[in-house]
């Protein structure tokens, strides 16, 4: 399984952007999908997870309420969508598939994808 992020870019605080991810292969529906993040200077963050059906979403505590992880299975793609930026949101951002429960150790995770740069501007 390969995995293609995309949708980072220069945003102002406030914004909405959605990041994307897109899995190759016919198991996508398989695996169970998160969301991480390494701001410049720190560790790698959890973001947030999705199960396999698209229900059962988790976020983290710094993200719930603004971001939500939707998945199109027919599409093979899980989305980031992010509201209400804030410049401590900046940070590459990376997608990961799980064949289990997708939990917040990334160490799980068993496909990453290579990161989009998202900067929040205030």
């Amino acid at each position: 399984v390969q995995l293609q992020a995309s949708g980072g870019g220069s945003v102002q605080a406030g914004g909405s952007p959605r990041l994307s991810c897109a899995a190759s292969g016919r198991t996508f529906s398989m695996y169970a999908a998160g969301w991480f993040r390494r701001a410049p200077g720190k560790k790698r963050e959890f973001v947030g997870r999705i199960s396999r059906s698209g229900l059962n979403p988790y976020l983290a505590d710094s993200v719930k309420g603004r971001f939500t992880i939707p998945r199109d299975n027919a599409k093979n793609t899980v989305y980031l969508q992010m509201n209400t930026l804030r410049p401590e949101d900046t940070a590459v951002y990376y997608c990961a598939l799980d064949r289990g429960e997708a939990t917040m150790d990334p160490s799980d995770y068993d496909y990453w994808g290579q990161g989009t740069q998202v900067t929040v501007s205030s």
